[in-house]
């Protein structure tokens, strides 16, 4: 028995002081293929200071060789020497064969640092040496897309499939390209790449980006059909409820939508968006109890979430339930939300509780970022009069006669401030 066997039985059997003493006779007597095969070995076994420590003997025998530089950076990738592995890579020459594989192994190392700029040309000089190589079109893909240029993206996986390839590196290239396009807004034609990357492998990833695509491509009960599919599969995979949801509301389906979001809701207690939606949906079905409860747990998760506290105050001011619209408000302040509307739903409030110095202030409040709404402007003007304000009434009203001169009701309001 070998040396190297001796040494890799040793390991198997967890007797490391025997593994150590043959590691030392092959490191130091051993022949050049003994320590390039034992620090192959020793690396995927994960044994890394020790394969690195092999390499570096090997290179300095060796210190043109190409493929020693690469394994040798693979190892320090490992150990977290990024420094190292980017100082190795570069030493080798142009003229090595190895020199493309170096390019990539550097664009990685670039792009794992932010530079992504120098990731690029690093994959644009291997694409030059190796135009026809779909392994630096994948690379330029990835990398284009993690960084949001899906034009680029979609160029290079539409040319690796050009050439024939659909799998590289065991990644589809239907499923990412499909990826990109529904990224770049192009959902109706990567549908037909989800279908394809689904057919070859089933991937729950995969068929909740399909039923995504489908849904914001407008296609609804597609989206229904591909959703419920991937309930069947998994049951837990939470985000899947709330689109489903939404798909039943656009194909008028209130209570399909309701039932999902109760069942999403089993899945995920702890999704405010769910209890969001859940409430509108209730509100549709005309259970407004059960609305005010899903409202209320949404901000229960997040006391600041500004959506929940509108669509609540619009129910209580629906219901008349003016204290409760200022208590819902009041929280918002209290959590740093100054949203106009909220304002404009405490001066409301105020202004039903005979409480006018606090409702003009929460309509002066809101009237900053409000002042292109008419239907708030029109409201504040009514109050205004109400206060005998009548020169800032009419104010409002002119502005609002200019953005609709046919509304007689306001023509009839300023001639009789012309006249009085």
């Amino acid at each position: 028995m070998s040396n190297v066997q001796q040494m890799l039985k040793h390991i198997e059997e967890g007797n490391m002081e025997q593994a150590d003493k043959y590691f030392r006779i092959i490191k130091e007597t051993g022949a050049d293929e003994e320590l390039f095969m034992s620090a192959e070995e020793l690396h995927q076994l994960g044994f890394l200071q020790e394969a690195k420590e092999l390499y570096e003997q090997l290179i300095h025998t060796f210190p043109d060789e190409g493929e020693l530089k690469i394994l040798l950076s693979e190892v320090y990738l490992d150990l977290d020497q990024e420094d190292e592995a980017i100082a190795q890579l570069d030493t080798i020459m142009e003229t090595d064969p190895d020199y493309p594989r170096a390019l990539l192994l550097l664009a990685d190392l670039y792009q794992m640092q932010g530079l992504l700029e120098v990731s690029e040309r690093k994959l644009l000089e291997a694409k030059e040496i190796l135009p026809e190589e779909p392994i630096v079109d994948f690379a330029l893909g990835e990398l284009y897309a993690a960084s949001g240029n899906y034009v680029g993206a979609i160029q290079y996986y539409r040319a690796i499939l050009n050439q024939g390839h659909e799998t590289i590196a065991g990644n589809n290239i239907h499923s990412r390209l499909a990826e990109v396009l529904s990224a770049a807004g192009e959902f109706e034609e990567a549908l037909p790449h989800f279908d394809q990357a689904l057919d070859e492998h089933l991937e729950i990833n995969t068929l909740f980006g399909f039923g995504l695509t489908a849904y914001k491509a407008g296609f609804y009960r597609k989206s229904i059909e591909i959703f419920l599919k991937l309930k069947e599969i998994d049951p837990e995979f939470h985000s899947l409820y709330l689109y489903l949801g939404r798909a039943y509301e656009h194909e008028e389906e209130v209570d399909n939508a309701l039932e999902i979001v109760q069942a999403g809701l089993k899945v995920d207690e702890f999704n405010k968006e769910l209890y969001q939606f859940g409430g509108k949906i209730a509100l549709k079905s005309g259970n407004e109890s059960l609305a005010e409860e899903y409202f209320r747990q949404a901000l229960a998760l997040d006391p600041g979430y500004i959506d929940a506290a509108l669509t609540l105050n619009k129910l209580f001011l629906h219901q008349k339930r003016y204290e409760d619209v200022i208590d819902i408000s009041s929280q918002m302040e209290n959590e740093g939300e100054s949203d106009p509307t909220i304002y404009w739903d405490m001066a409301v409030a105020y202004q039903h509780l005979e409480q006018y110095s606090q409702a003009l202030k929460y309509y002066e409040l809101a009237y900053n970022d409000l002042k292109n709404n008419l239907e708030f402007l029109e409201e504040y003007g009514y109050f205004l009069i109400e206060e005998g304000k009548r020169d800032e009434a009419a104010q409002i009203f002119q502005y609002l006669l200019k953005e609709d001169p046919t509304n007689e009701e306001w023509i009839t309001l300023l001639e009789r401030f012309e006249h009085d």
